[in-house]
Parts: C-alpha cells; sequence; structure tokens
C-alpha cells in the first residue's frame, strides 16, 4: 500500500466536495485527510486528499476524477516535490508547575500558547508530516484533552517545477 497526495481543483459549487468524496467511498478507500479551500480565484476550490491504497486503482480513481463535470484539474503530489503543512489546536492538562516544560516545546517547535487556563493550556503549531509528529512526541507526558487537525493542504514545489517542467 501507498500514500498518494491528491490536489484537486473544482469550481467552486455547492456539493463538490461530497461529490469528490464519494468516488473514493464508493471505490472503498478511507480518505486520510481532506482539506478544502478557496483559491486565489473565489470561483476555484483546492481540495487535497491524503489516501493510501493500491497503486492501481488509486491512479485509476484519479482518472475518474478527471471526468468529473466540476473538475477543472487533478495533480498527483509527492512528498519530497511538494510543500507540505497541517494546522494542529492542541489543547493539553498542564498544571502551573509544569508549563515550564510546555513553553520550552512551544518555543523549541515554533508552536504558538493561544489560550491558557487554570488546568490547560492551549497550543498551535503548523508544520510537515515530521514536525508534527515529532511535537506530538515531545508532548507525551501531557494528557490531551482536545485536538483538532486540518488535514494535509500541499502545493508543488516551485523550484523543482522551474528545473524540471516537465514535473508538471
Amino acid at each position: 500500500m501507498m500514500k498518494k497526495i491528491i490536489s484537486i481543483l473544482v469550481r467552486n459549487h455547492p456539493g463538490v466536495l461530497s461529490h469528490v468524496a464519494g468516488l473514493f467511498t464508493r471505490r472503498g478507500y478511507n480518505i486520510e485527510s481532506i482539506a478544502a479551500g478557496e483559491t486565489e480565484n473565489p470561483d476555484v476550490t483546492r481540495i487535497t486528499i491524503v489516501v493510501a491504497g493500491d497503486e492501481t486503482i488509486l491512479e485509476q480513481v484519479t482518472k475518474q476524477l478527471r471526468k468529473l463535470i466540476d473538475v477543472i484539474k487533478v495533480q498527483d503530489l509527492s512528498y519530497s516535490k511538494s510543500i507540505t503543512r497541517e494546522l494542529v489546536l492542541l489543547t493539553i492538562f498542564s498544571p502551573a508547575e509544569r508549563r515550564a516544560e510546555v513553553i520550552n516545546v512551544v518555543n523549541t517547535f515554533d508552536a504558538t500558547m493561544v489560550d491558557i487556563a487554570d488546568k490547560t493550556v492551549t497550543l498551535e503549531f503548523v508544520g510537515n508530516a515530521r514536525k508534527v509528529s515529532t511535537i506530538m512526541k515531545a508532548l507525551e507526558g501531557f494528557k490531551v484533552k482536545e485536538i483538532a487537525r486540518t488535514g494535509l493542504v500541499a502545493l508543488p514545489l516551485e523550484s523543482q517545477a522551474e528545473r524540471n517542467p516537465n514535473m508538471i
């Protein structure tokens, strides 16, 4: 099994996201991550999907995505030739006597404390998969109260595209 990042540009209409996700559902694939948002053009939405599966069937799904009416462009992105990010909001239990540990992790990973309560601290951090997993590991000693993750967003590395125009 392989993981695949698929970037899809679609016309910004109600129901488009469910049509795109439905294509994966019909194939029996679990979408590991899905993020959607308006692009530089308010009439166009970028949907970034991370899915794991058999390479042959994932290629077939990509081909079928291109046939959907509101799909403008479908692009397979590799981790090595893309910029990937995820936003994480994380509330952990942190008594006052352990706040210095949290502040140390926050400073080390360029995270942000966005809320401090008597018993909890809420952090915000952005990064690629490696950074997110590393900061989560650094915070393992704290009990998680709540977590919210955006899912992966990705764009191709323009510097790579300039060097190799056939890449895209």
